[in-house]
């Protein structure tokens, strides 16, 4: 197995627009904003609007696609500098760390087998000796496998737990050090659905889903005191290569329209009989890691298109 974190940290071009690298005109150093529950106007800063999250830094595992890339697009317009993960060459993401460069960011791209506690060790370390400091961890790296539990293999077994559930683990205490220190940091813990309730032939997601959950409980009750959040976000059906790549098998196998594929692939599923949004879900980890997120800990929020309530 190989680590090849290549960095991408760039200095920030001059017509920057980030809050960290320029001052708003005067007129708008502050806005204000109604506040229904005081009952009178708040002067809210300039920079807490553009850019809550500015001079932070996330590390997001599983992040060159889909989910992962969402919440780093996300966190980037936050003007949160973004550290990439996946196991594609360094060559085949520089147009992914270019594009979060646009936002004002700097933005390092670190690949890394998880199913190493080494690798994961090296890619922190590399993070770490890049950044600083790592203020957002957000462990969405996955794999999914399928079969019955006696017919579920045991290399297959292993590695579900590896990536879905112990890189988490490695991630969360190589970096809690440091957030303590800081007196601040979030960990978003991408759980799934599947992390509330069974399904059939889906053993070692289920269970790793389920794990990551109380993970994140025991997690938030340990750093409460340190400025430190975590939470668990639980989505459906989403926007994703893989969901995309399913639903496509349906129309091909079955010669039915898309309509009809969308139709079928989510009967029993969400209700809303639609894939949900990946930048909602982006949205949703933003909320979580900004100052109206202060509060929300140990928490485990489903964004679901209402499954888990059907």
């Amino acid at each position: 197995m190989r680590n090849d974190c290549v960095c991408a940290w760039m200095p920030m071009p001059a017509k920057a627009t980030t809050a960290a690298t320029i001052t708003p005109p005067a007129t708008r150093m502050s806005e204000t904003s109604w506040s229904p529950l005081l009952g009178c106007a708040l002067r809210i800063p300039y920079i807490m609007r553009t850019a809550p999250l500015a001079g932070k830094c996330a590390l997001i595992t599983g992040s060159v696609r889909g989910l992962g890339l969402a919440a780093a697009q996300r966190l980037a317009a936050s003007g949160c500098h973004i550290v990439l993960n996946g196991l594609e060459p360094a060559s085949e993401t520089t147009s992914t760390v270019a594009d979060l460069q646009r936002h004002g960011v700097r933005s390092l791209y670190c690949r890394a087998d998880l199913r190493s506690p080494v690798e994961i060790e090296k890619m922190v370390d590399t993070a770490l000796g890049v950044c600083g400091a790592i203020d957002i961890l957000i462990n969405n790296a996955v794999v999914r496998h399928v079969g019955s539990v006696e017919h579920f293999g045991t290399a297959e077994w292993d590695e579900a737990i590896a990536v879905n559930l112990s890189a988490a683990f490695h991630t969360i205490r190589l970096i809690v050090p440091g957030m303590k220190r800081n007196g601040w940091g979030r960990i978003i813990n991408i759980s799934s659905i599947y992390g509330t309730r069974g399904a059939p032939n889906r053993v070692g997601y289920v269970t790793t889903k389920t794990a990551l959950i109380g993970l994140t409980r025991a997690v938030a009750l340990e750093t409460t005191a340190h400025g430190i959040t975590c939470n668990a976000v639980c989505p459906g059906t989403s926007e994703t290569p893989v969901h995309e790549e399913a639903l496509e098998k349906v129309m091909a196998a079955e010669a039915v329209s898309r309509q009809e594929a969308e139709r079928r692939f989510f009967a029993g599923k969400q209700p809303t009989g639609r894939f949900i949004a990946a930048d909602h879900v982006a949205s949703l980890i933003a909320f979580l890691c900004g100052p109206e997120g202060a509060d929300i800990t140990g928490s485990v929020l489903p964004i679901d298109g209402g499954w888990s309530a059907a």
